[in-house]
């Protein structure tokens, strides 16, 4: 005979827990109290009840089935192979590859692979439907599971400049591809832009979702999976809810469409929270961040090593990056569940204020004319800058933390001598369509004034 133990308790609502806590402050304010607003204007509560969950939505996150990939940049395509080959025998999952130009011998960077287990991704810099056309036949002949991850809006947002074609515009080549190749899948919204410069949760979605809807619009079928990039923060549960709301929201949009595939996630950490000082404390960002992806229902995520903003790639670093996802998936148990924020009130109630907020706010891009209208004539960048301006003084004023840079730092900490890389905003004066939207970190002015002085 099982006993429920819960039945000799009589349920307390959320206005009886109110009072006792408010009982407790001896007649401080609760709301002034305990309730905090965030950046997307949500007022944050100090505990979470069934009441209030209106409604929830059904997201399935598969969190146990997340892949570990590796970034590969390709230079020297036998170096690459091998560090592939490599990662592969260390654990990671998947690949991403980041091709530059078609002269790349793309036949032999993947001929090594085993395509057949483990999914690449690519990130390009141009756009060839031959080359496309090649990594398509690959995949046939070898049945593997390979995303292309092209994105001319994206492209246009980030470089100010479409890329460059033998067609009319890159639309027109998009619908050629589709038509010409069966196996890969060609479409992806790289969404990492908005977060790395500055955006509010809400508009990350919305744009994400507003920038997808373009593709929709202009291109007659989509007949394969579309491949969402997503970076996530440093607020835990709302990064958790902002993966489950994207999900949720990208399929209502899809179903509009006839588009009945699930779109794909693939998560990296934001770069606008890392810092060059006291760089170890990256590791810690990261960490945390790479479990709000699992949690919130990544399919891949591909980590950021703690040293990637003023290091060259190197063995060390990559291995970090990727035994930190190792040790989550199969130390941590994160392998062992499906849908883990289910049921929690908090996550839910987030994913539900999230998505209602970002739904409203990518319908009023789209009464205005749409994202591409928007991203032409400034607005989205204008409306992204006004939120970084805002996290920024945050930020500056110490009201924002970044612990070792402006909380706790470590005076005595020299990185002149230690910087491969240029961690700043590049500056490069040259003609584009429109004004690009700008990455940029936080700890920046901080970190040129520190450099300065050493």
């Amino acid at each position: 005979m099982t006993t429920n133990l819960f039945e000799d308790f009589d349920p307390i609502s959320s206005k009886q827990w109110k009072q006792k806590i408010q009982f407790e402050l001896k007649g401080a304010d609760y709301n002034d109290t305990l309730i905090w607003n965030s950046p997307e204007d949500i007022k944050v509560k100090p505990f979470y009840h069934s009441d209030d969950l209106t409604k929830t939505f059904k997201v399935n996150t598969h969190a146990s089935q997340f892949k570990i990939c590796q970034n590969i940049f390709v230079f020297d395509v036998e170096k690459s192979i091998e560090r592939a080959m490599d990662t592969l025998a260390r654990g990671a999952e998947s690949i991403r590859f980041t091709i530059e130009d078609s002269t790349i011998d793309i036949v032999k960077l993947l001929q090594k692979l085993p395509l057949e287990t483990i999914p690449v991704y690519f990130h390009f810099n141009f756009i060839s439907i031959d080359f496309v056309k090649k990594i398509d036949a690959i995949a046939i002949e070898r049945k593997a599971t390979i995303y292309c991850n092209l994105d001319p809006i994206g492209q246009l947002a980030q470089d100010g400049n479409w890329f460059s074609t033998n067609e009319k515009s890159n639309f027109e080549t998009l619908e050629l591809l589709s038509k010409a190749t069966k196996n890969s899948s060609l479409i992806s919204i790289n969404s990492t832009l908005y977060q790395n410069a500055g955006a509010t949760i809400v508009q990350q979605i919305a744009y994400t979702l507003s920038h997808a809807n373009e593709y929709f619009n202009r291109l007659d079928s989509i007949q394969t999976p579309i491949v969402l990039q997503v970076a996530v923060g440093t607020n835990y549960f709302f990064e958790i809810a902002k993966l489950r709301a994207i999900r949720v929201l990208f399929n209502l949009i899809a179903k509009e469409y006839n588009h009945n595939l699930d779109c794909h996630i693939i998560v990296t950490p934001t770069k606008r929270n890392k810092t060059i000082y006291d760089y170890n404390v990256n590791m810690l960002r990261t960490t945390t961040e790479c479990m709000s992806a699992i949690l919130g229902g990544a399919d891949a995520i591909a980590n950021l090593p703690y040293d990637a903003l003023y290091h060259k790639d190197n063995e060390f670093g990559d291995r970090i990056a990727r035994n930190q996802l190792l040790i989550l998936k199969n130390e941590s148990y994160f392998d062992k569940v499906d849908n883990p924020a289910d049921g929690s009130y908090y996550i839910e109630s987030l994913t539900n204020q999230l998505a209602e907020k970002a739904l409203t706010l990518f319908k009023t891009i789209e009464e205005n004319g749409g994202f591409l209208k928007q991203l032409n004539d400034g607005t989205i960048k204008r409306k992204i800058q006004e939120s970084a301006d805002t996290e920024q003084k945050l930020f500056d004023s110490g009201k924002e933390i970044l612990l070792g840079t402006n909380k706790y730092p470590n005076k005595n900490d020299r990185m002149k001598t230690d910087l491969e890389l240029f961690p700043f905003v590049k500056v490069k004066s040259r003609k584009t369509l429109i004004s690009p939207i700008i990455e940029k970190r936080l700890a920046e002015k901080i970190e040129q004034e520190r450099l300065e002085s050493e």
